[in-house]
Parts: C-alpha cells; sequence; structure tokens
C-alpha cells in the first residue's frame, strides 16, 4: 500500500468516526434533555469538551501555537466562543427541548444551504442558478417537516421549535463565515472557543438559577456530548480533511449521518419516524447535493488548480 494509499485509508477511518458520533448527536441531546435545562446541558458539556480538547492539543503537541496567539486573536475567540457554543447550542438545545427529536436534527442539515445564500452578501460569492433551485428544494423540505406534511394549511408543528432549529442554522452559518477569517490552529480555535465561551455560561445558568449540581444521568449525558458530539466528532473530522486529497468524496459521508440517526432515534427514543419527516430530509439532501455539485468548468479549474 502506497503513502498515499494508507493516507486516504486513515481519512476514511477518521471521517466515518466523526459520522458515527454525530449519527448519535439526536438521541443523545434528547436524552440529555430529559435530565438538564438547555443552557445546563451546555454549560456541563462544555467543561468535558474543554477537558477533552485540552487532552487532544497536549497529545498533538499543539501548546506553542496558544503562546503565539496576538491580543487581536485572543479578542477574536472570545467572539467565536460566544457564536459557538454559547448561543449555536443554546438555541439548537432549546430546539431539540421542544421538538421531536427527528424533527429537529433534520431542520438542524439546512446550515448548508443556509451557509451558501449568506456568502453572497458577506463573503462576495455568486449566486448560481443550481443554488435558487437547490434552496427552493431544500426549503420546500423544511416547510414538509415543519407542517408534519399539512404544507397547504401551513400549521406548524410546533412555531417556536422550528423557529429556533432555524435560527440555529443562521447562527452556525454565520459562524462559519467569520471562521474564514480565523488564523488559529484549527483544534487550538476549536479549544479556546470554549474556554471563553465558559464565562458566559456560568452569568447564563446564574441568571436561570441553574448553577445546581445535576444527577448522575445528567452529568453523564452531559459528559457523552461534550466529549464525544462537541468535542472528538471535530477532531476526527479535522483529522480527515487533512489527510485527504478527495475532500468532495470524504465531504459526501456526512450525508449518511441523518438516515442512521433516525434509526437511532427509533430505536433508543421510541419515536414513531412520521412520513413527513423521512420525505422532508429527502428533499433537503437533495437540494443540498444539488447545491453541491460543481460544473464541468469548475471541476476542470479545480483540475487545473492541483495539477499546478
Amino acid at each position: 500500500m502506497s503513502d498515499r494509499q494508507a493516507r486516504e485509508k486513515r481519512a476514511l477511518i477518521y471521517a466515518l468516526m466523526a459520522v458515527g458520533m454525530w449519527s448519535t448527536v439526536a438521541t443523545a441531546f434528547k436524552i440529555a434533555l430529559q435530565h438538564l435545562q438547555p443552557a445546563q446541558l451546555l454549560l456541563w458539556a462544555s467543561v468535558f469538551s474543554i477537558a477533552v480538547l485540552m487532552m487532544v492539543v497536549s497529545w498533538q503537541g499543539k501548546w506553542g501555537h496558544v503562546k503565539q496567539l496576538s491580543r487581536k486573536e485572543w479578542s477574536a475567540s472570545l467572539l467565536y466562543g460566544a457564536l459557538n457554543p454559547a448561543l449555536y447550542y443554546l438555541v439548537l438545545f432549546g430546539a431539540y427541548d421542544l421538538l421531536p427529536a427527528q424533527e429537529a436534527q433534520a431542520l438542524n442539515y439546512s446550515w448548508a444551504l443556509t451557509l451558501a445564500f449568506l456568502s453572497v452578501p458577506f463573503l462576495g460569492q455568486k449566486l448560481r442558478p443550481q443554488d435558487l433551485i437547490a434552496g427552493f428544494i431544500c426549503y420546500g423540505g423544511v416547510l414538509v417537516i415543519a407542517t408534519r406534511g399539512n404544507v397547504l394549511g401551513l400549521e406548524f408543528s410546533h412555531l417556536l421549535g422550528v423557529s429556533l432549529a432555524l435560527i440555529s442554522t443562521f447562527i452556525w452559518a454565520g459562524y462559519w463565515i467569520l471562521n474564514t477569517r480565523d488564523q488559529r490552529e484549527p483544534i487550538v480555535g476549536l479549544m479556546l472557543n470554549f474556554i471563553m465561551a465558559l464565562p458566559i455560561l456560568l452569568i447564563v445558568n446564574a441568571y436561570l438559577e441553574l448553577l445546581v449540581m445535576p444527577s448522575w444521568q445528567g452529568i453523564a449525558a452531559a459528559a457523552y456530548v461534550g466529549i464525544f458530539e462537541m468535542g472528538l466528532a471535530f477532531v476526527c473530522w479535522l483529522q480527515a480533511m487533512r489527510l485527504t486529497t478527495q475532500t468532495a468524496k470524504i465531504s459526501n459521508l456526512i450525508f449518511l449521518s441523518p438516515f442512521i440517526s433516525l434509526i437511532l432515534i427509533f430505536s433508543f427514543l421510541g419515536e414513531t419516524i412520521y412520513p413527513s419527516t423521512l420525505i422532508g430530509l429527502g428533499f433537503i439532501i437533495a437540494g443540498l447535493f444539488i447545491q453541491q455539485h460543481k460544473s464541468a468548468a469548475q471541476k476542470a479549474a479545480l483540475k487545473a488548480t492541483v495539477q499546478d
């Protein structure tokens, strides 16, 4: 096996590990929210995430990157942390608290299309005809899920929950737009985001009178969410992207996650999977495939860049 093949094999393993962890997200969130309020869950999960990310940074020998950060980058870390994890997960956990897991996770997958649309005004990217088609299909799927199939009646299953799920996609997309200017080492940057968010989360929990010791079940659930969903999943995904030369092929693995997630939701939460969820999720995934498809000219330009 050549060195390149070995790297691609490792990239595939890391990517599948990340997809596997992300597939448990909806189930883990709902179980955790049975024992904790959304703000409590985020606070305790962040503590565990900081711990595991510190261990990863130590294992990879990247503490030198922390020492080299400028004052501007430390200030930026506070902004990044306020967006992710603080604001994003507070809103997302709020959506999961109000909606069935199947609906919350399906609606959240529309963030990639939100990113494409927000990139037009904020990054100066051009909107292609296929982006508009993808948007129509994708948000058609959102409407099917949000109304549980009663599209013409426009009767939303839970308006606040649906609104929070969609707002979370804008926050997440906004975070990644800001992230295009982030010069920090990725894993170090993620660790600092959680560290900087911790005082914010302590203040929020104090205001809501939630600074109490949770049950062991709540702690265990928060530990799982913090270690795997917020921590190791991103580490594995970043490792996969660093190793592979076939980014598009690896990236497409993420589309396995929502369908595996539905199986877990049915098996562990006992939710009856609505036909509207399957139809709507199908629309969302189809829209994202269309949006990510590159034209022949784009593929030729990319190939030329790689060869240069």
